[in-house]
């Protein structure tokens, strides 16, 4: 399998850079409407196929997440003569920022967060390793105890994926990219975890590509549920290329329900005489809040068909091949310093 991903890898990644090729070079020559739109059709038609090409279940959905929600919403934006792709950047730059998750660092902003140091990544990947040796005694364990290592599990991976993304970006490119997280456990509010904290790259592409549309027309409060809608579809997406089965409606559901929480507390905010809870109590509830119902709606559609054993594999082997990595690299050194002496 890993063979085959390998080059499937290869594979998606000319393709991408093809397509990406093709948009710049159709947007450098047409105007920003229907004509752009219409000469991005068979790059948007094909993008969401790539990640099919993965036998493995973290490159189809990470590429998934990637290709068909990323790189469609920002060729749609440059369709319309927005968003972050502009046709004059060079292609490596234009292909990194279409197709990596991410949002440019103003390098004019004086409140610039800081992305995840060395220590920091560390630390996370750590107590990712630590989550998945646990899995081990998954059969013994309590079913929303194991439920939350599947919480703590997404949250850490995201981080490190997305900051490898960013790591990559600079190094190859020298994009400067805002980190994803901003602390989501400090969250005072459902609009504070989805709005600033918890992998800010999509409510960015949301706010551009749905919430400000629907406001212009409906309002600000259609503009937020229709972006949570939206951001519904996309799970509802994201899910089938984890599972390779139909969407099951309940991602959709979980997305619609923090939607509408949300329109609830931007209401009640509205109101500045009315109470509100203290951020010590404030925050455990909005994490409560978003755990409880993440048990409800969100994992089912992948524990019901068992994708989260294929994820607990991959992510042991992942962990077995670091870690025997690491020890040969300790033996070489080890190896290497007794020659000398």
């Amino acid at each position: 399998m890993v063979a085959d991903d390998l080059r499937s890898l290869a594979t998606v990644a000319a393709a991408v850079i093809a397509c990406m090729g093709y948009a710049r070079f159709t947007a450098r020559r047409l105007r920003p409407g229907l004509p752009r739109l219409a000469a991005f059709l068979p790059v948007l038609a094909v993008l969401p196929f790539l990640p099919l090409a993965f036998r493995a279940l973290h490159p189809r959905a990470i590429s998934g997440f990637f290709l068909a929600w990323a790189a469609e919403f920002k060729l749609l934006l440059l369709a319309c003569g927005q968003g972050p792709l502009q046709p004059t950047l060079p292609l490596p730059t234009f292909v990194a920022i279409a197709t990596f998750p991410m949002t440019l660092r103003d390098p004019k902003s004086s409140t610039a967060r800081p992305g995840l140091g060395l220590v920091e990544s560390a630390v996370m990947a750590a107590l990712l390793a630590a989550i998945v040796s646990l899995y081990r005694y998954e059969e013994r364990m309590n079913g929303y105890v194991l439920l939350t290592l599947y919480s703590v599990h997404v949250y850490l991976a995201l981080e490190l994926v997305l900051a490898a993304a960013a790591a990559a970006s600079r190094a190859l490119v020298g994009l400067e990219l805002e980190p994803q997280f901003d602390r989501p456990y400090l969250s005072a509010s459902l609009r504070d975890f989805w709005g600033r904290r918890w992998n800010l790259s999509v409510p960015a592409l949301l706010r551009q590509c749905v919430f400000r549309p629907v406001r212009a027309r409906l309002g600000a409060p259609a503009g937020v549920l229709a972006a949570f809608v939206v951001s519904g579809l996309m799970h509802e997406a994201m899910f089938s290329y984890i599972t390779l089965l139909p969407p099951t409606g309940e991602a959709a559901a979980f997305f619609t329900l923090h939607g509408a929480c949300a329109v609830a507390e931007g209401w009640w905010a509205a109101h500045e005489r009315w109470s509100r809870p203290p951020s010590a109590l404030a925050t455990p509830l909005t994490l409560a809040f978003v755990v409880v119902t993440g048990f409800w709606l969100f994992f089912p559609p992948i524990t019901r068909p068992g994708a989260d054993k294929q994820v607990i594999a991959e992510s042991e082997a992942m962990v077995a091949f670091l870690r025997d990595a690491a020890g040969l690299a300790v033996d070489s050194a080890w190896s290497i310093l007794s020659s000398w002496s």
